[in-house]
């Protein structure tokens, strides 16, 4: 199953379509792309797919994701990859 995920930016490099980003979920960090999400910065939660952000999203909706992730068994995923 492919989805789209809630992560926080932890740090951000590169500029315009080379920017890049740090982004932790729930413990597990990947390396991202950052180029969709110009706005975003340090702390802010985004969704990534397929290694791009895609949009910023608030943390409380961000933990919501994660809670029902977990509850269906599929934050494991995070861990696989």
């Amino acid at each position: 199953m492919c989805l789209a995920v809630p992560g926080k930016v932890i740090s951000i490099n590169g500029e315009d379509l080379n920017r890049t980003g740090k982004v932790s979920f729930s413990g597990v960090t990947k390396e991202v792309s950052l180029a969709y999400v110009p706005e975003a910065q340090v702390g802010d939660y985004v969704i990534v797919h397929v290694g791009f952000a895609l949009s910023k999203v608030d943390e409380a909706e961000a933990q919501r994701v994660f809670e029902y992730l977990d509850a269906i068994g599929d934050l494991g995923e995070l861990y696989d990859s």
